[in-house]
């Protein structure tokens, strides 16, 4: 569902803009911007990119934290479509999704006007 949201124009002149809000959008924005935002599950990112596709056993080894914390941080990071799974056998790989990583680093641009 869209609105429409007026703004004052930053022109010396006192034009009002209509900007339409998805406020979806914006929701889904704020939340994957929260998920890359913690130390830990930056770690993870780092570590996942070293390695190309890690376990969850591996990276609570590597980061020497317990396996339910990097449970849960990989389960934000994997909601926010940052990290995406693979089975191979019996084991579950962590790999990183570039292209969602991308995507958000030009979102991030765009709003500093980089």
């Amino acid at each position: 569902m869209s609105a429409t949201l007026s703004v004052v124009n930053l022109n010396v002149s006192e034009e009002k803009e209509d900007l339409p809000i998805d406020y979806f959008q914006l929701k889904k924005a704020a939340m994957i911007l929260r998920a890359m935002n913690h130390k830990l599950r930056l770690n993870i990112i780092q570590l996942i990119d070293q390695h190309k596709k890690l376990t969850v056993t591996e990276i609570y080894v590597k980061l020497r934290m317990e396996q339910s914390v990097a449970s849960q941080h990989l389960a934000i990071l994997r909601k926010a479509n940052i990290v995406l799974t693979e089975r191979e056998g019996k084991f579950i790989y962590y790999t990183l999704n570039y292209g969602r990583i991308k995507e958000i680093t030009y979102f991030i641009k765009e709003l500093l006007g980089v």
